[in-house]
């Protein structure tokens, strides 16, 4: 696989004259990082031997965790997917930016909840040197995604009579976007409650949460708590800004910042740990409650996917405001 990959992107590499992107050597760099992360998953679900004994021991042996497999089949599959479109897209000279900042989003929070929570779990007692591999990890998506905000945005042609009839309309006449203000108002309860829950809040029901439905938030490997106060200090607000954004015309930064979020919520990694087999017993999902929990987070990653979805399929909404004089200016030149 190592091999296909490095063939691909020097075939790809080849072709285009475009390849000059710095960007494209960084999703060349993180194609191979995700070969390896589908090699990790897979020998410790028994499918190859022998490939990543040695740098489990003395490199990253978080990697072995339920977390650490899970992220590896994140990575190893969806982001190893995406790269390669990009980069595909990326050569043939077509638009690559929305699936960017999506990639970016996702490696960012997961490079994040990892690096945060080696350090403050069970592992930050003996950091090994390969840990700070992460530290590029988690900065160039950032680089990336900053590289990526500042370039054109790819919008479609919307005439302004159009753009100005959408944008007189109110939220109650926008059943879609009413129906995602809902759901976006439901996942910002439903984030500072375990935000305060993985905060050990005092209150029964958070107790009563901890205890009985989601226990793997208690687990001293670090990695749960971590991601419940990411999204706390990090997605909330962004959640919170969304709202805004469906409420107000005009807030075109909703087709970029959506594409983030719907990245960054991804929860696979947080839910296939909390079932997975490495987890001690304790900190899975009750049987007698795992159809509640699971339907409850894939709600939860659902609201800032179709999102992303409605700010790409229809921009009118978002697009600036264009003032009525030049409206009818242009149209008098036309």
């Amino acid at each position: 696989m190592v091999l296909t990959t490095i063939f691909l992107l020097a075939n790809l590499s080849v072709k285009s004259k475009k390849s000059t992107d710095p960007l494209f050597y960084v999703f060349a760099v993180f194609s191979f990082t995700s070969v390896v992360s589908i090699t990790n998953a897979l020998q410790h679900h028994g499918f190859i031997k022998g490939f990543m004994d040695f740098y489990i021991s003395k490199g990253e042996p978080y990697l072995s965790t339920a977390h650490g497999i899970m992220m590896s089949y994140w990575d190893g599959v969806v982001h190893y997917g995406l790269l390669l479109i990009m980069a595909h897209h990326m050569t043939a000279g077509k638009p690559f930016r929305s699936l960017a900042l999506v990639w970016a989003g996702s490696m960012i929070a997961s490079e994040i909840v990892l690096i945060t929570g080696v350090v403050v779990g069970k592992y930050g007692k003996n950091l090994l040197p390969a840990f700070w591999r992460n530290a590029p990890s988690l900065v160039l998506p950032i680089w990336a995604a900053a590289k990526l905000l500042n370039r054109p945005r790819e919008l479609s042609i919307i005439p302004a009579d159009k753009v100005e009839v959408e944008q007189k309309k109110t939220l109650l006449s926008r059943p879609t976007d009413l129906l995602l203000t809902l759901g976006l108002m439901g996942s910002i309860i439903f984030t500072a409650f375990r935000g305060f829950v993985v905060l050990e809040c005092s209150l029964d029901f958070c107790f009563t949460y901890i205890f009985q439905y989601e226990p793997y938030m208690k687990d001293s490997v670090g990695f749960p708590k971590v991601t419940m106060l990411v999204f706390l200090f990090y997605v909330l607000p962004l959640l919170t800004a969304c709202v805004y954004g469906l409420y107000t015309p005009g807030c075109t930064w909703m087709l970029d910042w959506t594409l983030v979020l719907a990245g960054a919520v991804m929860q696979w990694t947080h839910l296939g740990a909390s079932v997975h087999s490495r987890t001690p017993f304790t900190y899975r999902i009750p049987k007698d409650e795992w159809r509640q929990v699971v339907t409850l987070n894939l709600l939860y990653t659902a609201v800032p996917v179709l999102l992303a979805v409605r700010c790409y399929m229809d921009q009118t909404f978002f697009m600036k405001n264009v003032p009525q004089e030049q409206a009818s200016n242009g149209k008098k030149n036309n």
